[in-house]
Parts: structure tokens; sequence; C-alpha cells
């Protein structure tokens, strides 16, 4: 009977963990960690509020009592700042915290996993167009002229630490894309800032519903995962032998495009599709929304591989742009946006906070990086993961879930406005 421990609980990825860890009988205990919100009650679950940016010998003694007989943990806690420096630094030491916790706490002879979870940053996406599709096996991008990336040193605390402990326990690492999932009060989520967008634009407007991000980024490829197929990956991983000491890339197994998706979403939300999308072409901005351009000062991360693919010059001396039609940034600062998402909220009852922790500048990225982003499956398909999921299917689910936890209101019960956006 398999025990767990999960960080960050309450976010995206450690969320759906919980969720499912609570469906799985053969799972009888579940101690779980976060900075501020707890996760919802259930009698497997034991919660504890943690700061892992405190000393470790403090933590040990909060949980003490609570962590012996730990089997595995599912490692999901993230912390962002603006200065790339603290992000790296205070992620790095948040696992040694934990893993120092493990180990002052008694919890070592009873620990077999670590299960990571880190994402695409593996492969530089943030800084450009990245090799297609992307292997596990790829290169680490380290060194001049690349940024520090806190995922790789993560990895290699792990590798480090199990060493340490005469490799009592194995670890894995997870790479999802995009995660399509449920957080209360962490937002950090596509599906949420789509629905906002859909819901205002429907309410507001007369129907039409454009991509608010770029020509290119529209007609490109892209992989996602399902929040709730990541779960079911990670407790796959933990209790798979030939899974230990392994990194792995987790999609829902499609490959899909914004140009076969939006149509769905904006039929979900009783729009139309503008029948010229992108009236201005690859540039310029929609009605009377200003383009929003980033040039990124890094090279884009396929440089990495360009010789190797007989491509040597083609791409270091590109610039990294983000265009977008439509800022959404400056469109959710807009009077009457806000005045018709108050209204909305008003009607629906919905939680308050919705608006201002949805992550418009994410979204804003996700909508607007003009490259395709695939991933491959197929060396978790080797060690005989066969799950999949559709990833529309994945975005009804998300947004179903969310209508029903009143983050969004409900798709079905809006109303069509006459004010065109």
């Amino acid at each position: 009977m398999p025990t767990a421990l999960v960080t960050g609980a309450t976010g995206l990825s450690g969320n759906a963990i919980v969720r499912h860890l609570q469906g799985l009988p053969e799972w009888t205990r579940v101690l779980t960690l976060s900075r501020s919100r707890q996760v919802s009650p259930h009698p497997k679950i034991t919660h504890v509020t943690v700061d892992l940016c405190e000393a470790s010998d403090s933590i040990a003694d909060s949980v003490k009592g609570q962590i012996q007989g730990i089997e595995y943990v599912f490692y999901c806690a993230y912390l962002a700042d603006p200065d790339p420096d603290v992000t790296f630094n205070v992620n790095v030491q948040m696992l040694q915290t934990l893993i120092s916790v493990l180990r002052r706490s008694g919890a070592l002879p009873s620990l077999k996993r670590i299960i990571l979870v880190t994402g695409l940053k593996q492969y530089g996406v943030q800084l450009g167009q990245p090799k297609q599709p992307m292997h596990e096996a790829d290169p680490w991008l380290e060194g001049e002229p690349w940024p520090k990336n806190f995922y790789y040193e993560q990895q290699r605390t792990l590798i480090n630490a199990a060493r340490e402990d005469g490799d009592s326990w194995s670890w894995v690492v997870t790479y999802p894309q995009d995660i399509i999932g449920v957080a209360r009060g962490n937002f950090m989520n596509i599906a949420t800032a789509l629905g906002l967008y859909a819901s205002v634009s429907t309410s507001l407007g007369q129907g039409e519903i454009p991509f608010p991000g770029a020509k290119k980024t529209y007609l490109a490829f892209n992989s996602w995962t399902s929040a709730r197929l990541h779960a079911e990956f990670c407790v796959w991983a933990a209790l798979k032998p030939e899974a230990g000491n392994q990194g792995f890339n987790v999609t829902n197994g499609d490959t899909e495009s914004w140009h076969n998706l939006w149509p769905r979403l904006v039929e979900r939300y009783g729009g139309k599709i503008p029948p010229v999308m992108f009236p201005h072409g690859d540039t310029g901005s929609f009605g009377d929304f200003e383009a929003w351009h980033s040039v990124s000062q890094f090279q884009p991360a396929i440089v990495k591989h360009e010789e190797a693919i007989g491509l040597k010059g083609e791409f270091s001396t590109r610039h990294n742009e983000v265009h977008q039609q439509i800022d959404t940034v400056k469109w959710a600062q807009r009077p009457e946006v806000r005045a018709k998402w108050e209204e909305l909220r008003e009607e629906f009852g919905l939680e308050s906070e919705t608006w201002d922790k949805a992550t418009w500048r994410f979204a804003t990225f996700l909508l607007s990086r003009e490259f395709s982003c695939v991933v491959s499956m197929s060396k978790a398909r080797k060690f005989g993961w066969t799950g999949y999921v559709d990833t529309w299917d994945a975005f009804e689910e998300t947004f179903d879930t969310l209508e029903r936890e009143g983050i969004l209101p409900p798709a079905q019960k809006l109303k069509r406005g006459t004010h065109r956006i």
C-alpha cells in the first residue's frame, strides 16, 4: 500500500496528482504541502502548511511524525520572480531544502522515489524556436551564450543526492508541455485566460472572437499536456521499476494547432470566427488594439543544433520576436472589459480574484510564439506508457471544471452583447 508526499499540492500539477491519488484505493496515505492554500479535505489526506523557503530544520519539526513511512515524493513546488537569478536560486534551494527535510526527519528508510515536475524550458522554448520534435536525449543549453536554467540544476541536485544516499532511492523527471488543468488561486493556466477572454468577448461583442495571437502561431503545431494525464503518468512512473533515474516528455499524445482548436473554442462560447482572422496579415493590430512585440536577448534554442542538422548560421542571426494582434495584457485592463467581467462575476457568483490572478502575460507568450512546439513521446512509449488524451477533450474537461468551481462563467448561460470589441 504505497504512501505519498506532494509538494506544491495546490498548483496545476500538484492538485491533479492529489486528486488522482485520492481516487486510487491502493494509495492509503497522502501528505500534502503548500505555502498558503490548503487542499480540499479528504480522509486519506494530511495537509501541512509549509514554506520551503524556510530553514530545513524548522520544516522538519513541522512535518515530523507525518513524514515517516512516506515512499514516494511528487515534487511540484515552483516560485517565479521577475529577477531570473532569484527564480533560479529559490527553486534550486527549495528542492535542496526538501531533500534535507527528508533526511532530517527520518524519512529516508522508507523513501523509494522522487518525481520532479519541470517542463519544456528543458529544451529552451522560452528562448525561441527549438529543434523539432524535442527528445529527452537533446543536449542541455548551458554555458555561453545560454542563460541559467534551474531545471538543470534541480536535476543535478536529485542525481547527486541519490548518490550521496547510496542510491537507496531513485528519481524521475517529467517534461510536460503547456499544462491544461485546474488550480484555485493559481491561474498560470492557458485554459483560464482563454475562458475569460472568450466569455467577456461573447458578452461584450457582436459574437466574433478573433484569435489574439500571431498568424504564424495560429498555423503552427503544438503539443499540450492534460494535468489529469500528467498525474496518471507520474503515478505510473513512480511505481514502474524501469523508469527510475530517467527523464520523460509527457504530452497528450496528439499534435494540435490553434487553427483547429480555436473554432471549437469560439463555438463553445457561442461566438463566431471572423471571416478574416488576420486583417493586417502577419503584423499590425486587430481593430483599435495595439500589437505587442518583445525581442529576446538570447539566441533561439535551435542554434544549439544548427551545425549538427546541416543548417549552420541559419538561425544564429535571428531575433526572437513575439507578436500579438490583440495585446491581452492591455485588453484585460480596458474599462469596458473589466466592467463586463465584474458584471459576469456578480451574475454567476464567481471567484473574486480570478481576473487578477489570470496570467495574461503567460497567455501572451503561448499565443504569440511564432514557431511550432512539438515533443516526442517515443521514450515513454518504449517504457510501456500507453496513456492518451485528446487535447480538445482536455480543454473541454478543464473548462467544465473551472465553471463548476466558480472560476469561469458557464458558457451555456452567457448572453451575447452588442458592443463590438
